[in-house]
Parts: C-alpha cells; structure tokens; sequence
C-alpha cells in the first residue's frame, strides 16, 4: 500500500426505505435531487403470478431481460409443450414500470389482465400512509410504525383464560393499564371465536357487549375503540354506543348483512380472513398455495364491500391467523406479511399467544418485532411486553449509520 494510500473497506449496507437512502445520499455528499431518480432503483421486487399462458410468460421474461431485469417460468415455456406457467418477475420498480409501458400495446395472451394487476400492485406498493377517519372528528393514523391493539374478552370462554374480564370493575382497571402500557387501540369482544366454540346468539352478544361498551367511553373518552363481532346488527348497535372500529374476523362469512351494516356505521372495518366457523375450522385441511388464496379471498371481499357502500378506504385486512391454519400456513403468513400490501390497505395480525407463537408471551413477542414495520397493527393480549418489543425493534430499524 502506497504511504498516502488510504485503507478501503466494501460492504453491504442496507437501504430498507427512503429514509435509510436519504441518510446515506446525504453522508456521501451526494445532489438530494438525485433520490427521486435512486428511489426507483433502490430494491428488487419479486412479483408472482401463479399462472399465466406460456406465450406472455415468454414475452415478459425477454422483455425483463431486455431491462436489466428476469422472469422464472416454467421449463416447457420454451419450446410450448405447457400451456399456461407461472411466473416470478424480478426487476426494480424503475424496470417494472417500463415493462408497464412496453404492455400498453399489448392485449393478447391474457396480457392486457396481468398489466392490469401488475399495475395495481405498483401502485398499492407504493402506498406508505392511511388516515382513518373516527367518530367526532378524531383520526386513526397507520403507517408509521406499528401500533398495539389490547384484547379485552368479555367471554367465559376465550381460549386463553387470563384474558377474560369478569365484571366492569375489572374491565375499567384492565383498560386502564393497557393503555397505560402504550395500547393505541382496545378490542372489546362478547363472543368467543377459539376453534371449537359454539355461536352466541344475538341478543346474549348484545346484552354482554353494549353496557361494558358504554362503560369503556364514558371512562376512557378519547381512546379508539373496536368491537370484535361477526353479526351486523351487533356493529350497528356498537356504533350508536361508541364504538370506533368494528372487527369482523369472519370477514362477513358468518353474517351476509354485516357488510351492509358497517357500511352504514360509517366506521372502519377490519376484514378477517376464516374458513368454516369456530365450531368447524378444526377440521378444516391446512390450504394449499395459501398466498394465492388470500391475495383472491381479499380481492373478491374488497369489490364485495364496495358494492355493499364499504369503500375499501375504510377497510383494514386480517389474514386470520390459526383461523383454519395451523403451523407452516401461519408462519407463512408472517413471513409474507408484506406481500398482502399489494392490495393496498393495512394490515392487522392477531398472533398473540396462538399456536404459531408456541402459545407463549416470549414466542408472541418475538413476532411482533419480527412483524415490526412491517404491518400496522398487532393484536394482543399482554400490551406492555409487546410494545417494548416494538420499540426495541422500532429503534433498530431507523438506527442511522452516521449519528
């Protein structure tokens, strides 16, 4: 090495989001001007599509190619001896985006619907912020770092016994702590959805439900609010009590009104993901290419509740969890967390203490800062522990490299 010659060093240093490749165009000394050319450039997606015909597999490989970008496809694609491929597309957004362009003259194949989708998913993507809208003018922000949702049950039978809240007293102590431990929203529910449990009827739901709700906001009058129900009639009513988000794990499977009634609450509305019900989905096999389904479960509800008057706006998703899945379906699910983005709305987990977490506090926490900044809210039963859990995670993520 020459005497002058300074040492060099050369090693990966990840540029997660816009904030970490602001942080290193700034130390390098580079013009701030160019990030609006480097944020296009900055990651590589993988797009898939579970089945295309082999001619557009084809054709959009080479045109991926052609951009300094790739396609997987089937091996026959080649030499046509398959119809249809699947497909996993790699490029940045910057070579996806022209792969859009060159698509525009292009309607054969079933061409013109893959530029359709793949288009919503660019765009869905690039969506960081929601702002949902609450009763007397207050605002539910997502986005900007994961939130806590407390469970409060008002079950005697919920799958995990110490949740369970025996009279007003203790539900107003309860709430009081959580929110103290940093909850940013509670979720009050009256009837039990574990795996084997029997359907409550409407008017028991009722009569649990709304007095405890009435005591939450008269004790606590500006904290958010959510009512875990699957009958309609139960929203409507919660609403006229206070209730600022209704929780609907079913996703409106149990209840064929019930996204006309959210609609007509005028509240935010938690869209579930569950097969069968809570009596039967035991017995229901583990799906099979569980991704695909639920990124087509999620379109088919979402265009549902829009002609129902839900606009997708006011809608949050919950893939559901140990709701019909067990072990790979639900680690899966976290893995993939940020692949249900794609359908442009935010996203809810409800982990805590399910068999995916061992049924544990340390496994529940170790997923909530696995899932930190990566989806927008966690359901869970301990508040405190978790939101230590996400702040820790919080810190690291935005650690800077030049403090």
């Amino acid at each position: 090495m020459e005497e002058n010659e300074e040492k060099q060093a050369v090693y990966p240093l990840l540029a997660r989001d816009i904030g970490d490749l602001t942080r290193i165009v700034e130390h390098i000394g580079a013009d701030p001007r160019a990030l609006r050319y480097l944020q296009p450039k900055r990651r590589i997606l993988s797009l898939f599509a579970p089945s295309v015909d082999y001619r557009a597999a084809a054709f959009i490989k080479q045109e991926l190619l052609s951009r300094g970008g790739d396609a997987v496809v089937a091996k026959h694609v080649i030499d046509g001896q398959t119809e249809r491929s699947g497909i996993l597309i790699m490029g940045t957004d910057s070579q996806l985006f022209r792969l859009l362009q060159k698509l525009e003259s292009m309607d054969c194949w079933g061409l013109k619907e893959f530029r359709t989708n793949l288009n919503t998913v660019l765009k869905n993507g690039a969506i960081q912020r929601w702002t949902l809208s609450l009763p007397r003018g207050r605002e539910l922000l997502l986005g900007s770092g994961t939130k806590v949702m407390g469970i409060l049950n008002l079950t005697p039978d919920s799958f995990y016994a110490p949740s369970r809240v025996a009279g007003e007293k203790e539900l107003l102590s309860r709430a009081g702590a959580m929110l103290d431990e940093g909850a940013d929203i509670l979720d009050l529910g009256a009837e039990s959805t574990r795996p084997g449990a029997s359907p409550l009827n409407e008017k028991e739901e009722r009569d649990r439900l709304l007095p405890r709700l009435r005591a939450l906001r008269r004790a606590f009058p500006d904290a958010v609010l959510s009512v875990d129900t699957c009958k309609g009639a139960v929203a409507l009513a919660a609403a006229d009590e206070g209730a600022d988000i209704i929780n609907d794990v079913s996703g409106s499977s149990l209840d064929e009104a019930m996204f006309t009634n959210a609609a007509r609450t005028g509240l935010p509305y938690i869209l579930g993901h569950m097969e069968g019900t809570p009596a039967t989905m035991t017995a229901i096999p583990n799906p099979k290419d569980l991704m695909t389904k639920l990124h087509l479960y999620f379109q088919e509800k979402l265009r549902t509740a829009e002609e129902a008057g839900l606009p997708r706006e006011r809608v949050i998703l919950d893939p559901g969890i140990g709701f019909a899945k067990r072990g790979n379906s639900d680690r899966l699910i976290v893995k993939e967390a940020e692949s249900l983005h794609a359908l442009g709305r935010p996203l809810l987990f409800g982990h805590s203490r399910k068999g995916v977490t061992g049924k544990s506090l340390p496994g529940t926490v170790a997923l909530s800062a696995m899932l930190e900044g990566r989806i927008e809210i966690v359901r869970v039963h301990d508040v405190g522990p978790n939101r230590q859990a996400l702040d820790v995670a919080c810190s690291v993520r935005e650690a800077n490299p030049w403090p």
